[in-house]
Order: structure tokens, then sequence, then C-alpha cells
């Protein structure tokens, strides 16, 4: 679980001002910056002033403590040979250990409600608390000045400080999530309209898969449907449920699993008519496709990564996550909650990128080190609604090492990186796992429904549905929760068991890498198997 910090340049020094003069309301600085370089640079053109009278939805993460202390922790949950193993840790017992204190906390939230910002949420693990207010009033408090900047490479103005963010605080504060605007959250789902694109061995229209097609693929027809089971979806933008309806209406089985919307931070979680909600309706259909006995879906919607993540874990009632959203890499913020999940027992993954290359696909989330990224595989089955058949490694699936150097690579996959795949011994290597990922799927979204569709998008939320299969069989012997993925699975790949519990592809091309015997940077470990992979997730 090592993960080497990245609380850019002033974090230690600030960390120790702030906790030196806790007693004193005076401006201080906080623990990473916040400036992007293009404005620090001036290499972005100021355009003007924004309207005073904007509103701005921020997340304000605390530093957690003893990270030194989780990480030792972590090792031993995920330690067959520890006592502690898939111990996991309740939401006050976490906080407990490892977050913010509760006067720290109190006093963050009395800080921003005096200051006539609107607190949008707190949170049951003392993390961040999401706030509200005018750009006027942003401005105040943080004693910046917010700008309209010309993107240097983009078609399009983004909104930024001037300079970094202080607080009249007497309690550290590692990030403010929102207040700029130069990298824009981005989803993972492509649509193939070329003809031609809409050819497959599904059961849908013009040979393209639906989500029953892959469940079969993936599971086959055994008894396990995900009762019992909840699962989180991280959404960056608001969703049409009769998408969701059609969808199932359409193509079946019948929907009999509640979804049920979560705005972390007052951002709208519905939108209606023909809204671009392609991204958030595929992740429920296929996922619900996948584990159609849910008891629920949770779609977490807010305006920042960072509210929607610590949502997700500050309720720890979905012990399978997914997204198939990038956005803005901030490792000091999300890192400690992709741990705290870890600790949780909660299984989070990603969808890896689509256009081959981590830098090219949006950097950020899928290098963490603690959590299962998932490229793409182009999946052949026997026939519409047959089991699987072939699988190779998807043109446009993204891998290679980590982009941020600061990212090291875990011990339990130094093993894996060999000259055939290319991967480095020093840099953690993306992707962990794969799954259905070319143009041949069907989805409703935006009003209508239509084949051709694909993206890392359909792999992540596969997956977890997947993950609830067997958290369900976990859960009916008495077990806990799968957890976090990477250890268990790479231990297992490295022994007899690897090509009974995962289709290995070793053929295929995305940019530069090539699938290879084993793990490589296309389709890491490989697909699922089904029962054979459940038995010893779930043993």
């Amino acid at each position: 679980m090592r993960l080497l910090p990245k609380l850019q340049r002033r974090s230690a020094a600030a960390l120790a001002f702030a906790c030196a003069f806790a007693g004193a309301a005076k401006a201080e600085p906080l623990l990473t910056s916040h400036v992007p370089d293009a404005v620090s640079s001036h290499q972005a053109p100021f355009l003007g002033a924004p309207d005073p009278a904007r509103e701005l939805q921020l997340a304000v993460a605390l530093p957690m403590r003893d990270q030194a202390g989780l990480d030792a922790l972590l090792r031993q949950i995920y330690d067959p040979g520890s006592p502690l193993y898939r111990h996991y840790l309740t939401v006050a017992q976490f906080a407990k250990r490892f977050c913010p204190t509760e006067a720290d906390y109190d006093a963050a939230v009395r800080f921003f409600g005096n200051a006539g910002l609107r607190i949008s949420d707190i949170s049951a693990n003392r993390y961040i608390v999401d706030i509200a207010g005018s750009v006027a009033d942003i401005e105040r408090v943080f004693h910046v000045r917010m700008g309209l900047y010309r993107h240097p490479t983009q078609l399009r103005a983004f909104l930024a400080p001037d300079r970094e963010p202080t607080l009249d605080l007497a309690v550290p504060v590692l990030h403010v999530s929102g207040l700029d605007e130069f990298i824009l959250p981005t989803s993972r789902a492509i649509h193939d309209t070329a003809p031609g694109a809409h050819g497959g061995t599904g059961s849908g229209p013009n040979g393209n898969f639906l989500g029953s097609d892959i469940r079969a693929a993936y599971y086959g027809n055994g008894p396990l449907t995900g009762a019992g089971q909840s699962l989180g979806l991280m959404e960056l933008a608001a969703y049409n449920m009769a998408d969701v309806t059609t969808y199932f209406a359409t193509y079946g089985p019948p929907l009999a699993t509640p979804v049920n919307g979560i705005s972390t931070d007052g951002t709208n979680v519905a939108c209606s008519k023909k809204c671009n909600d392609s991204e958030q309706a595929l992740d429920i259909e296929y996922a619900i496709s996948m584990a159609p006995g849910l008891t629920q879906v949770q779609v977490y919607v807010g305006k920042t990564a960072e509210s929607v993540l610590n949502r997700m874990a500050s309720d720890n009632t979905s012990k399978q996550l997914s997204t198939s959203w990038g956005w803005h890499e901030d490792l000091a913020t999300d890192d400690p909650l992709f741990k705290e999940m870890a600790a949780q027992g909660q299984t989070f993954l990603t969808a890896s990128g689509d256009y081959s290359t981590l830098r090219a696909s949006g950097q950020w989330p899928e290098e963490d080190a603690n959590l299962t990224a998932v490229g793409g595989t182009d999946l052949t089955t026997s026939g519409a609604g047959g089991p699987w058949a072939a699988e190779t490694g998807w043109a446009h699936s993204a891998g290679g090492p980590s982009v941020d150097k600061t990212i090291s690579i875990e011990s339990y996959q130094l093993p894996f990186i060999n000259s055939a795949n290319g991967g480095s011994a020093t840099l953690r290597n993306v992707p962990d796992v794969a799954g259905d990922a070319n143009g041949d799927n069907t989805i409703c979204a935006q009003g209508r429904c239509d084949g051709g569709w694909g993206g890392t998008s359909f792999a992540s939320p596969i997956w977890a549905g997947f993950i609830a299969l067997a958290n369900q069989r976990a859960a009916a012997d008495g077990k806990p929760p799968v957890g976090f993925l990477n250890p268990m699975l790479y231990r297992l790949a490295g022994g007899v068991k690897y090509h009974s519990i995962l289709h290995d592809e070793k053929a295929g091309v995305s940019g530069k890498y090539h699938a290879t015997k084993s793990y490589d940077l296309v389709t890491g470990l490989g697909s699922p198997t089904g029962k054979a992979l459940i038995d010893v997730l779930a043993p």
C-alpha cells in the first residue's frame, strides 16, 4: 500500500507552521498548492473578473493523521498470514485513529459557517467540509482574487485564483477542491458511429452486446445476483432515470434494483429529456446487468471528485464502488480516501482510460496504487447470450507506468514486470485487470437507445457488478467482503490457479504496448472467469 506523499511543495513546513500557531487566528497557508501553473507562469492570459454573485461549490479537506500507521495496518489487513486479515474498520473506528480530531473538524465547520459560507455537507469521517458561496465571499474568506483566464490549449476560459489561498483559521487545511477549472472532469465513454462499428456476437441490435450478454460471458447462469449488496457509482454529472428504465424495459431483465441518487454537495442528481448522461446511464445499466438482484445502486453525484469520494467512504454502505471519470490529480487529498475505503473493506474500481496512454486519457485516478484500475478488452462470445469464447486486448486500452513519478510500484506487482510487457520496475503500472470495452455495446442514454458504445467506462462497472456477486457469496458463508482487490489478485496470479480464475489475454496491441502472457500494460492480469474467481475471492 506504499504511496509516496505529494503534498505539493510547502506541505510539511506549512503543517508544522499551522500546528505551532494553532491558537492564533491569522491568515495561514494551506498545505497544498492551488494556482494552476498556466496562471502562475503567465501562460494563460487574464480575461477579466467573474460575476461576483456566481456560486462556487468547494470541498475543504483537513489533513489525516498517522498515515504511516495506516499503511502498516493496511498491510496487515491484506496479509492472509496476519491475525488482522480482513478485519476491516468501521467509519467511526477509522475516524478515531486516522482522521482529523473532532475539535479541529468542528472548528473548521464553525469557521466557514461564521464566515458567511453555506455548509453543504459534513461527513462522518471528519475529513471534508463541503461549502458553497459566491465568488465575492470565496475571495473574502480565502484572501484571493478569482479570475477568468484563456486556456492555453483549449478553446475555453477557465476560473482560477490569482494567488495561493490563506485562511484566518487556526486549524491546518490540506486542500480546497473546486477553486479552479483548469482541468475539467471527463467521462471515459466512447461512441463509435463509423460504418461497420456495430458488429459483435451479442443479442442486441446489429450484434451489439447487452449487459445480460456480459453477465453470461463473465459469470454464466449461476444463482448469484448480488442480492443483499449495495453498489456505489461515482458520477460528476446528473442522470436521467428514464433512460435506465427504458434500457431494462427494452432489453431486460426487468428492473428490480432501486437506483438511489445521492447529492454530496447540493448538486442536482437528476436531469431530464436529452441531457448528456451517457456515462452515468451506462454505469447504472451495466452494473445492474451484471448483478440484477442488487439491493440498491447508490449514484453519488457532486461537483468535485473529492466530495463524492469522501461521501462514498464515510457512508460505507456500498462495498463495491466504481468510477469511469477522470479528473485533475490531487494525490494528497484523494489517496487517503482510497486507503480509507481499503481499510473499511470497500472495493474501489476505476476505468484505466481510452486513448492508449495514461497521459492522453487523463492521468487520474487510475495511477493511484490504492485502487484497482480496469483496462479494456475485445470480447467474443459463442453467440447471443452465450458463454465466453475469446478475448484480446482492446486497441485503445490505456496503460503504462505512472505519469506521476512519486507513485512507486507495489511489492506484489513487481514480480510480474519483465521485458515482454515493458512495465516499470520502480513505478506503479496500469491497468490491474480488464473487461469488455470494444465499441459494440448497447446503452440507453440521452433519450435514445443505440449501439456502438465502448470504452473502459464499461469495464469498471462490469467488474463492480462481478464483485457484488463475490460479496453476496461471502456474506452467505459468514465471511467479510472482498475489499481491495490488488494484493489478493496479484498473489493468486503468481500461483497455479492463475489461468483458472482469470482470462489471460495474450493478443492485442494498444499504442506501444502489447498484450502478453501473464501481466501486461493493455489488460493487466486479465478478465474474470466466473465461478472459479468467485470461489477464491470469497472462500
